[in-house]
């Protein structure tokens, strides 16, 4: 009990303690800057349009190529 009314009243000193120093206000001196803006759109109308073919995998296209295998490699059963 003696324990936590030491740190009670050490927790009391110390928040009133801080409580009773003065804050210090610093003035910040702030100027006006005049800014234009200058916006150009170019705009094109183009009919060309592309298709992009996406893998799910990397290298997918040639992986699947290097898979190939010829009828010839198969065993023959005699």
């Amino acid at each position: 009990m003696k324990t936590i009314l030491t740190l009670v009243f050490g927790i009391l000193i110390s928040t009133a303690a801080m409580a009773n120093t003065p804050a210090k206000l610093i003035k910040v001196e702030t100027t006006i800057q005049q800014v234009t803006l200058v916006t150009k759109v170019n705009v094109t109308n183009t009919q060309n349009i592309e298709v992009a073919r996406l893998y799910k995998f990397k290298n997918s296209r040639i992986k699947r190529e290097l898979k190939f295998v010829s009828k010839s490699y198969k065993s023959k059963i005699a």
